[in-house]
């Protein structure tokens, strides 16, 4: 492989998203799992909850700034690495992104400061409206990327003028393109879960090195009674999700399997090691006529192979196949820790049972990791093309060299290397330190709990 501009620019932004999507991934739930908390508060005054809320919004202002200056980055990179695509599809993508920037961005720019650290300066229901504010607004904002990158996927009420360039004709059939509603909910329930198995993990190694602490014991039963509900409906929402892409992008679910060839009955394949030289798969261990039934709902329907598709317009098998695997593997064993977990709080052993609880701290990262694989299956799947059919890859590049990129790829992988692993060590810390009982008000007027002095210690 020749490591050109393409490839490298290629690189770069598949390095700097996966960095990104870890951020927005966590605190999209993070946010819904605050205003819970703190809703319950609200309601009850029973002070676990307060204490819970007060730990986890210091995790979620450091989670969200990480997010945020990340995001710039992507931002960034698109004008200088891939200029000939910004110019192209500014008329549709812009206005998207912008959208995104106008309700969401500034949404939670206005009250992130009141959650934060107005705890002890505003009125409990002007703090918890705060709270409520900007988890809609990460939603929102996760709605917007959604519905640009589902319009890439599948590009729809668009027309494509003489010089190349993209103009709208309907707003609503590119804010909602087909792969949109399934898309949205599934990335809403990705972050959800996330979130859960953190919570569940920090619950977990709390009560393992400290006892069943109050806090401790109702924060891990409200992510196991979160991963359990939402895990089976994403199993369910990923299901719609790949019939829909076995209509508008029948190569990319051709990859997603490693069909090669056009038939019916096609058998699911567990694991197999597929090769584009040969067109085939080198291995296979299968489950005859599953794949059929998985795909389009019926043994007998017939599915593309990757054969009925040009050599260039074949998305890399290879990746994306595997990738997909991670994903629905790490989706199954997140369904059955949540069964577990609820079987366990039915007998009332749940602190009692040690296996679970390192079962449960294992899995704090599974979530990451299947958000990760999840987008990988998404923009791999989607190769040759950066707006499918009408707009390829290597034409979207920017008129750069090979230099230029490198050096921009070392610099990043340098300073991501040193300053995210910083801010993850911390909140690393700060998990393990767990949840407190909020103490007397500090000497320089800042209430215990407050993320002020998480941030303040950061940057000292």
């Amino acid at each position: 492989m020749e490591f050109d501009a393409l490839i490298l620019s290629r690189l770069q932004f598949a390095f700097t998203i996966a960095f990104h999507i870890i951020f927005p991934s966590f605190t999209i739930g993070l946010a819904s799992y605050l205003a819970v908390l703190e809703g319950i508060w609200f309601f009850t005054r029973k002070e676990a909850f307060k204490t819970l809320y007060l730990f986890w919004v210091k995790i979620f202002a450091i989670s969200f700034g990480m997010g945020v200056v990340s995001g710039v980055v992507l931002s960034y990179q698109i004008g200088t690495n891939w200029s000939v695509f910004a110019a192209k599809t500014a008329p549709v993508i812009g206005p998207l992104l912008a959208f995104e920037v106008l309700t969401a961005f500034f949404l939670e720019a206005s009250f992130l400061g009141v959650m934060l650290f107005g705890w002890r300066k505003v009125g409990p229901g002007l703090h918890f409206a705060s709270t409520c504010l900007v988890a809609v607004g990460t939603l929102i904002s996760a709605f917007w990327i959604i519905s640009a990158n589902s319009w890439m996927q599948y590009p729809t009420g668009h027309i494509v003028l003489p010089d190349g360039s993209l103009h709208t004709e309907s707003w609503l059939k590119v804010i909602f393109s087909p792969t949109f509603p399934e898309r949205f909910a599934h990335m809403a329930l990705a972050a959800y879960l996330t979130t859960s198995l953190v919570v569940g993990a920090a619950s977990a190694w709390r009560i393992l090195g400290r006892g069943p602490e109050p806090e401790s014991r109702i924060a891990l039963r409200m992510a196991i009674g979160m991963f359990a509900v939402v895990a089976p409906i994403q199993a369910l929402v990923g299901d719609l999700s790949g019939k829909e892409v076995l209509h508008v992008q029948p190569a990319k679910l051709a990859a997603i399997e490693a069909f090669w060839e056009t038939r019916s009955e096609q058998a699911f394949h567990i694991v197999a090691w597929p090769d584009r030289a040969t067109e085939s798969n080198r291995f296979e261990i299968s489950i005859p006529k599953l794949g059929s039934l998985i795909t389009a709902g019926s043994t007998d329907a017939e599915i593309k192979g990757l054969k009925d598709f040009t050599k260039e317009d074949r998305p890399p098998v290879f990746i994306v196949f595997w990738a997909f695997r991670v994903m629905v593997g790490l989706g199954l064993l997140m369904i059955g820790l949540g069964a577990w977990g609820v079987w366990l709080i039915w007998r009332r052993r749940l602190e009692q049972t040690r296996p679970f609880l390192w079962a449960a701290v294992a899995m704090g990262p599974a979530g990451f990791l299947a958000v990760i694989s999840g987008w990988v299956v998404a923009e791999v799947g989607r190769q040759p093309w950066t707006v499918t059919g009408v707009l390829r890859t290597a034409d979207s590049v920017s008129p750069i060299g090979a230099g230029e990129v490198t050096a921009s790829l070392l610099g990043f992988m340098i300073v991501y290397a040193v300053i995210f692993t910083v801010g993850v060590l911390y909140i690393l810390r700060l998990i393990a330190e767990g949840p407190k009982p909020e103490d007397a008000p500090r000497a320089d007027g800042e209430p215990p709990g407050n993320p002020l002095a998480a941030i303040k210690e950061v940057r000292s």
